[in-house]
């Protein structure tokens, strides 16, 4: 499960950003996970509630996890598609010169502090 280090890294990031700032509370994280990064929501959320309960400032901070559609790139006919119905062949002309355009990452989107 690879979910948790993930989440200890964004906690520190967040919890680096608190201190750098003189915040006091974190209240809020919006998050986006790219739908074909590998992450498992559910299992992203069960250990991001585990981990809050041990930082300085994000105790009760409400996760907000916003899921990134995968979109694909054909470099033969110029279209986009959506990566998990089609992988790596282009449903417009059936080539397999294509690139992954969204939905890899994980970004902080919005942190909410007091």
């Amino acid at each position: 499960m690879h979910e948790l280090g993930i989440v200890v890294r964004v906690i520190d990031m967040v919890e680096q950003a608190a201190r750098e700032n003189g915040v006091s509370k974190v209240v809020g994280l919006d998050l986006e996970v790219g739908e074909v990064s590998t992450v498992v929501p559910d299992y992203f959320r069960d250990c991001f509630e585990w981990a809050i309960k041990r930082t300085d400032y994000m105790r009760e901070c409400e996760l907000n996890l916003v899921v990134v559609q995968g979109t694909s790139y054909c470099r033969d006919c110029k279209r986009t598609y959506r990566t998990t119905e089609y992988g790596k062949s282009c449903p417009y002309c059936g080539g397999y010169n294509t690139y992954l355009v969204t939905g890899r990452d994980v970004t902080v989107r919005d942190i909410r502090v007091v």
